[in-house]
């Protein structure tokens, strides 16, 4: 038998006195031929091969594949990737659990061993979703959230509880702790893993997968990773490898230095914005150019977390000097430091200066050219220069849905809690949070936010009485080092008291805004603001009643908070009054570089020693919950968060024939980037929704909704909550928003979900039109489970963004695009169309697929329609009428 690229590239590492055994790519090449100038991250892919080559899965024309990529910096074939591990976060980790438990009664259903139902890789759950902002402006606010969350979400930690126990290799990080990417930043991510191997010590990248879009934070400490869908995570865990297409590799090119005044965040939104234009959907972006030599770790991170919002795979930064210094920082260890920079300097990983790799396509931008900025109201790509926001804000609140008839006047309020009167305008702005692990994670970001509350505070400046202000760090050593620098009372004076520290605002936890904002806000019809330094503002996901949201840094978010209003420019209008009623502008209490690397300076390794020594510990609360150990879940049938899902019913040993799909309606049309907010939003419950109708009738007061997130264990809320939101326009019913369509025949109005359990009980299968950039946003299971019990089939737009277009496939939901040039308005479709989508039995990756759409009047049209079902092993998973299926299938065997 001759010797595999696998056996060749064996090889050894001495570091500190212990030897580890890794895969050489150097050695691979005296085979493959030079692949010097692969992208760092494909290098990463090319080790991932080469250990995991085993002639099936894996192969050697495989990983020449990968290493002919340079020739033409692109190649078509199908990969099987395989990351060492799995980070989840609450929302989209409990149902994951609880598919993972169902599927062991499946197992068990069909005469199969539940112990096979078990993590093969590590598996780390963080609990960061599910705090909201119910309190907020006092030092007791941190206190009274908590409590709060530990009673809504009692029932659900339970169950995670139980899963903790009764799986393998599967930990959680107790609420309270952090946001999971920060926490992944600061302490899970190595950059190298090593595990024993029978007597040997393998090494090998530090990969992942992750079931947060936001996975790609961890990036910027050279580590491979990305989100996908909470299905495609449960197979990766049970030993299913990630199927992928070789990715073509954009490089960003960073040259100069920010200037003074100038942040991370607007260095962000600058990228974010460039690489929407350029089109990297489905790409690798990695970041190279002597710009990295001075970009601190935390401002990488920053870049490499919102790459979901640029729409790549992930945004990778390889391993260099300043990798090594925040390792440091954060406490890792010596042995572990000189690991990853011997191994990544043996394997080519490691990043130096005047490095130039291949690319498939590149672009470039000199940092000293980016300006302070914001992004809004609706998308994270649409940055706006901060002298632009006034206009960019009148212009988008035009664009509202029937504004020449709305009255938009001032209405008075008065402060609850301080009594003062106040007009409430069009503009205000009605939340300012300072959340999210995009800066959050950023020392120099928070320093800043702290010094200009300082500034502030001592020329007598005040938050407008209508601003909702909060601040709710991803990791406890933001609030050490805030309170080392002597900052925390200058935040606590205008009103951002610590709330949490989890994502509230970022993902919609914003909780209730005053009464009196409320009712003014309806009463005036008015159209107001938010200001978060998060990464993520599509409509309706703040908070209902707030239909413009803007990101910015933390300081600009304190700005904002003081000057009140998105009508006013900063950096020309006050921002407010000092104590001898003196103009004070935001140049004047903006902090100098100076000012904040002083403050930085007091970031110090034992800060994360002390907040990670004890990290799955959790509080006396976490650990008084008491679980049983059995290997199946124990079900309670009168449970409104945990209920045994359908998904697996009726589901035999072998599947079935793939069938056409004769007579569906259109359930839904939908224009360009509907996100999966839109399909499955994770926000508030309003009682008169199905949802909300559902949680009454089984005796939840409205007190006690909660939120759709907190609610994904039950497949009964969800599946009414699907395209629930109530900004989504569904251009069957014009004019309306939210989750309504019309009947079809008959047209009679209803909520989606009641039309679709009408359509359902008639036996008549479901589609959904959509445009460009369908399914963008969050790595949302549910914005693909929910339409899968809804009964749609198909899902029928111009382009789909690369995590959702996945899920639908793993969810057995057939994805298709409109042939080129062809869309919903060139068919001047209406709705009322039935569709057909025949010859599924000869489906073939990546090809045509007819789809007669059949008119009013009797009238067809054929088209062809390109197959999203890009490669092999999705073809497969489709088949099989999903991926959990499939991998419920093998272990039978």
């Amino acid at each position: 038998m001759s010797t595999t690229l696998r056996q060749l590239s064996q090889h050894f590492l001495d570091v500190n006195q212990k030897r580890y055994h890794y895969f050489s790519l150097t050695k691979a090449a005296a085979e493959l031929g030079d692949i010097s100038r692969l992208p760092k991250s494909m290098k990463v892919l090319m080790e991932n091969l080469l250990r995991w080559q085993d002639e099936d899965s894996v192969t050697a024309e495989d990983i020449r594949a990968l290493a002919g990529w340079l020739k033409h910096a692109h190649a078509q074939r199908e990969i099987a990737y395989r990351p060492a591990r799995v980070l989840m976060q609450d929302f989209t980790g409990v149902p994951a659990v609880v598919d993972l438990a169902a599927m062991r009664e499946a197992v068990q259903r069909l005469g199969g061993d539940v112990a096979k139902v078990n993590p093969l890789t590590p598996v780390d759950l963080v609990i960061d979703h599910s705090v909201t902002v119910d309190r907020y402006g006092n030092d007791d606010a941190f206190a009274e959230n908590v409590h709060l969350e530990m009673e809504r979400n009692h029932e659900r930690y339970v169950f995670l509880r139980w899963g903790q126990k009764a799986f393998n290799r599967f930990s959680v990080v107790p609420p309270g702790t952090g946001i999971c990417h920060q926490v992944n930043l600061e302490y899970l991510g190595q950059a190298v893993w090593h595990e024993s191997d029978g007597d040997r010590e393998v090494a090998w990248p530090d990969t992942l997968v992750g079931t947060d879009s936001h996975t790609t934070m961890i990036n910027a400490l050279g580590v491979l990773g990305w989100g996908v869908g909470g299905i495609e995570a449960e197979a990766a865990m049970l030993g299913q490898p990630v199927s992928m297409l070789i990715p073509d590799v954009v490089g960003f090119k960073l040259t100069g230095k920010l200037q003074p005044g100038i942040t991370a965040t607007d260095l962000v939104l600058t990228v974010t914005q460039m690489l929407r234009q350029h089109g990297v959907v489905g790409k690798f972006v990695e970041f190279y150019g002597d710009g990295l030599d001075d970009l601190p770790l935390a401002d990488r991170a920053t870049i490499a977390n919102m790459a979901p919002e640029y729409g790549a795979t992930c945004g990778f930064f390889p391993v260099d000097d300043v990798t090594l210094g925040y390792m440091k920082l954060t406490g890792r260890s010596n042995d572990q430091l000189a690991l990853v920079e011997a191994y990544a300097k043996a394997q080519g990983l490691w990043r130096c200066s005047g490095d130039e790799p291949v690319f498939t396509s590149s672009l470039a931008l000199d940092m000293n050219s980016v300006e302070s900025s914001v992004a809004g109201p609706k998308r994270p790509q649409d940055r706006v220069s901060l002298r632009d926001v006034p206009a960019a804000f009148r212009a988008s609140n035009q664009l509202e849905i029937n504004y020449a008839l709305k009255q938009h006047h001032a209405v008075s309020c008065r402060d609850g809690r301080s009594g003062q009167q106040y007009q409430l305008e069009d503009g205000a702005v009605v939340i300012a949070a300072i959340t999210s692990c995009t800066n959050t994670s950023n020392p120099s970001v928070m320093m800043a936010a702290g010094l200009l509350a300082k500034k502030a505070v001592m020329l007598g400046l005040k938050p407008k009485p209508w601003v909702k202000a909060s601040l709710a760090p991803g990791s406890r050593v933001v609030s050490d080092y805030l309170a080392s620098a002597r900052l925390t009372p200058y935040l606590d004076k205008l009103g951002f008291n610590l709330v949490g520290y989890g994502c509230t605002t970022c993902i919609g936890n914003s909780g209730p805004l005053p009464d009196e904002i409320e009712k003014a806000i309806r009463q005036g019809d008015l159209t107001v603001g938010a200001v978060l330094s998060g990464n993520r503002n599509f409509e309706g996901r703040i908070h209902p009643f707030v239909k413009t949201n803007w990101l910015a840094s933390p300081p600009l978010v304190v700005a904002y908070a003081l000057a009140g209003n998105m009508t006013l420019n900063l950096e020309s209008d006050p921002i407010g009054e000092d104590i001898n009623g003196n103009a004070v502008y935001l140049r004047d209490i903006w902090p100098s570089p100076t000012e904040i690397a002083e403050a930085v300076q007091m970031v110090s390794i034992t800060m994360f020693h002390k907040e990670y020594a004890e990290v799955f510990e959790g509080t006396p609360e976490w650990q008084s919950i008491h679980v049983s150990e059995a290997a199946t879940y124990d079900w309670d049938g009168s449970s409104t968060y945990i209920r045994l899902s359908p998904f697996f019913d009726g589901m035999d040993k072998e599947p079935k024939p793939v069938q056409d799909i004769h007579g569906a309606r259109i359930l839904a049309m939908l224009g360009d980037s509907v996100t999966t907010d839109h399909i499955s939003p994770a926000g508030s419950i309003k009682a008169d929704s199905p949802a909300g109708r559902y949680l009454l009738e089984h005796g939840v007061e409205r007190g006690d909704f909660n939120s759709y997130g907190s609610r994904r264990g039950n497949h009964e809320v969800m599946m009414r909550g699907t395209f629930a939101n109530i900004r989504i326009r569904n251009e069957m019913v014009p004019g309306v928003e939210g989750g309504m369509t019309r009947y079809i025949p008959g047209n009679e109005q209803m909520a989606i979900y009641d039309a679709a359990m009408r359509y359902q009980q008639a036996g008549i299968p479901l589609a959904i039109i959509a445009g460009k950039e369908y399914g963008s946003g969050s790595s949302r299971d549910w914005a693909a489970k929910g339409p899968r019990l809804q009964g749609v089939r198909v899902v029928i737009a111009e382009s789909f963004e690369r995590i959702h277009r996945s899920n639908l496939i793993g969810m057995g939901i057939l994805p298709l695009e409109f042939p080129q040039g062809v869309t919903r308005k060139t068919l001047k479709l209406t709705g009322d169309e039935q569709i057909e989508v025949v010859d599924l039995q000869q489906l073939k990756p990546g090809g045509t697929v007819s789809v007669i759409l059949t008119r009013e009047d009797g009238s067809q049209e054929v088209l062809a329609a390109r197959c999203r079902i890009d490669t092999g092993n999705e073809l497969t998973y489709y088949k099989n009428d999903g991926i959990l299926h499939y991998v419920i299938r093998n272990m039978l065997q």
